[in-house]
């Protein structure tokens, strides 16, 4: 652990310096220290990782929830909802078309390749957006607020695709309830999480408790939304995540100078958990699989980004956004790290063809998308959007 934070700080503070994102100069740290380089990490933590992972990721779903004004985003309705699924769409749809022909892989196989490059990182995205609500550029059009909650959603909803591709791939059959479970998961996260918001409003306003107790409480329910999530899973879908994120949004709704409060608590706590999440899906790289999987795969990268920017842009038709405003949310919907480090591994694990062909696609998706897209999002926000 003391390894992991060292190397993590020294190589952020290097990136910082030299104008590259922080956030790259973590991944190296974590490829470094990785079973595939220095193999410096513990086995053990290696072992829990993808559980610390989810942990740096329930904290900063918690930040976009307490940033993200419920009356904004009823505003702007109709692109907020098409952005958690329109983009991954069109990226899953233009590498099932191109992958089987550049990479003479089947369709199902190519279908399962795009859920895994096609998410879009929450654990990039939200922080840069934060910033951009407390800097107040873009706010007058909520750009940041749609940004955020579509690519908090975005994840979810591929998530679940995900899943059901890998059972076609394993010769399993696909029922009208998979289908059907992710509109149920979300609306079902998505009450949940308010009405435990709603609560913990009421609570907190009649019991005086300490900031540091309150925030320990909204982890521990945060970590039950997960536990409840897989426990209910055959009996009904429930996001817990989106659960997490909608708790914080019912608190800001409800109890705001509450919810100012707990956000100043877990943007702290980022400082922690950015640096042990990245470090640790730096950890997941196999640079061998960059390696053999030559240009090929960056190539296809690149054009299933095009088309999730063209998704993004039909997302935001018919919205009084003038044009650099749509390229700004274009750019700054591409950045790529957590879910490809979560489940880009599976399909090899699974025993799927193509599986090491996958993983080096989530792998190379990672370095390429992530410093692009942040970068991406620090060079054009001043430029594209007004500052109220």
């Amino acid at each position: 652990m003391a390894l992991i934070f060292i190397f993590g700080m020294i190589l952020e503070r290097f990136f910082k310096e030299i104008k590259l994102p922080a956030l790259l100069g973590t991944i190296i740290a974590g490829i470094l220290l990785g079973p595939h380089v220095l193999n410096l990490i513990d086995t053990k933590i290696l072992d829990i990782s993808p559980d610390l992972r989810q942990i740096a990721l329930i904290v900063i779903l918690m930040r976009a929830g307490l940033s993200l004004n419920l009356k904004e985003l009823k505003k702007v309705g109709r692109p907020a909802i098409l952005m958690c699924f329109v983009p991954a769409c069109f990226e899953i749809l233009a590498v099932s078309i191109i992958a089987p022909k550049i990479l003479g892989i089947t369709v199902i196989e190519a279908a399962i390749l795009g859920c895994v490059v096609a998410a879009v990182s929450p654990a990039v995205i939200v922080p840069s957006m934060i910033k951009l609500i407390y800097s107040r550029y873009g706010v007058d059009k909520s750009i940041p607020q749609i940004v955020m909650a579509g690519s908090s959603v975005d994840g979810i909803f591929i998530i679940v695709l995900f899943g059901v591709f890998m059972s076609l791939a394993g010769g399993e059959s696909i029922s009208i309830i998979q289908i059907i479970s992710i509109p149920i998961s979300v609306c079902v996260g998505a009450t949940i999480g308010i009405l435990t918001g709603w609560s913990l409003s009421k609570i907190m306003k009649k019991i005086d408790i300490r900031d540091t107790a309150k925030v320990l409480a909204i982890l521990s329910i945060s970590f039950l939304f997960i536990a409840l999530e897989n426990k209910v899973k055959n009996i009904i879908p429930f996001s817990g995540l989106l659960a997490v994120m909608t708790m914080g949004m019912g608190l800001l709704y409800f109890s705001p100078e509450i919810a100012k409060n707990m956000s100043l608590k877990f943007s702290k706590i980022w400082v922690v958990a950015e640096i042990l999440l990245f470090v640790l899906v730096g950890a997941s790289v196999d640079l061998s699989y960059i390696l053999s999987s030559g240009s090929t795969i960056i190539i296809l990268i690149i054009i299933a980004v095009v088309f999730r920017m063209l998704g993004v842009f039909i997302s935001l038709l018919k919205t009084d956004l003038n044009i650099k405003e749509k390229f700004f949310c274009m750019v700054s919907y591409t950045p790529k790290a957590t879910v490809q480090a979560a489940i880009g591994g599976i399909p090899l694990a699974r025993g799927i063809a193509s599986g090491n062909m996958i993983m080096a696609a989530s792998v190379v998706s990672i370095l390429v998308m992530a410093p692009i897209g942040e970068i991406g999002i620090k060079a054009l926000y001043k430029k594209c959007l007004k500052k109220s």
